[in-house]
């Protein structure tokens, strides 16, 4: 959340700069475009959450399975069930 400037949930390429920097580990242009490629899965300038994850703890790694099942989870939760709740004529905009 610190270095997603947009607040998109995505990592671009500004934003890996300046996590990098933060870290002492400075790279060019062309080396950020270079890591972005190997870690995300879709194509472009970005990554997810999911991507950065998966780069840290590796593809095999029960507590990556373990992070994803319960995020999925929540975002079950999340989702509104049944019909949405009557409004009075005062709520509208």
């Amino acid at each position: 959340m610190e270095f997603d400037l947009n607040g998109n949930g995505d990592i671009d390429i500004m934003s890996l700069k300046r996590m990098l920097e933060k870290l002492g580990v400075p790279k060019t242009h062309l080396e950020l475009k270079k890591l972005i490629k190997e870690v995300s899965s879709g194509s472009g300038e970005t990554f997810s959450y999911s991507d950065f994850l998966k780069m840290m703890l590796g593809k095999r790694s029960a507590i990556l399975k373990m992070i994803l099942m319960y995020e999925e989870k929540a975002r079950e939760q999340e989702k509104p069930t049944g019909p949405p709740a009557k409004k009075a004529i005062s709520e509208l905009p």
